[in-house]
């Protein structure tokens, strides 16, 4: 699977950059941080065009177990060539509301205001209850169409203060791509991927861009065709 996640990114990051442009990419938490800190060591590539920013994070400071910049900074960072400055942090030490806001001006100096940001890549995770980024079921952040970025203060998964990326961002990028492992995910992969779901993950559908989904045998094992 981390071979798979390697090379799809890879190919796409060519195509992003072969222009002159830089690669834009959106990075989430949980298994992907463990992929990306093995798989990126043996890439060609040439990391210093690449942008890293958050589909979501954690109102927490970067020293905490639960900030996923501060997991890339311990895993990623130490092991390759990129600088911290390639990484769009969010504000620390203010509210949700205050980072969320923030975010989003950090966004604008990335990307054209006439329009919503269009990531090269968007990196996604999902939970059992098949939530993606920190958009979870039945929670009005859902249908948020009026902002980039949106805070979060009641997360239904610990801790209750977030920030995250809206699903006009979401599906306004060219890729999108799902990493999902385990079997406790199964379920929920075959509702979103073979059944009618109303569930966050299946809410991803870029208007011109590709979703994927990268899932490893326990996660893929109640889907019909399992390729």
């Amino acid at each position: 699977l981390i071979v798979q996640l390697i090379n799809l990114i890879e190919e796409l990051s060519l195509l992003s950059c072969k222009d002159g442009h830089l690669f834009k990419i959106g990075l989430s938490g949980g298994s992907i941080v463990n992929f990306l800190s093995k798989g990126l060591t043996n890439i060609n590539t040439d990391l210093s065009k690449w942008i890293f920013f958050f589909c979501d994070e954690r109102i927490v400071p970067v020293e905490d177990p639960d900030s996923t910049f501060g997991l890339y900074k311990k895993t990623l960072l130490a092991k390759i060539s990129l600088q911290e400055s390639q990484f769009i942090k969010i504000k620390e030490n203010v509210s949700a509301e205050v980072a969320a806001a923030d975010y989003e001006s950090k966004l604008k100096e990335h990307f054209p205001q006439s329009d919503w940001p269009r990531f090269d890549v968007l990196l996604l995770g999902m939970g059992p209850d098949g939530h993606t980024a920190s958009l979870f079921p039945n929670h009005p952040l859902l249908t948020k169409n009026d902002s980039w970025v949106a805070p979060i203060t009641d997360s239904p998964k610990p801790p209750s203060s977030r920030i995250t990326l809206t699903f006009p961002v979401i599906n306004n990028a060219n890729n999108c791509i799902f990493v999902v492992t385990g079997a406790e995910k199964a379920s929920v992969v075959k509702e979103v991927l073979e059944d009618s779901s109303k569930l966050p993950a299946s809410m991803v559908r870029p208007s011109n861009g590709k979703v994927y989904w990268l899932l490893d045998k326990a996660a893929a094992s109640l889907l019909e065709n399992q390729k």
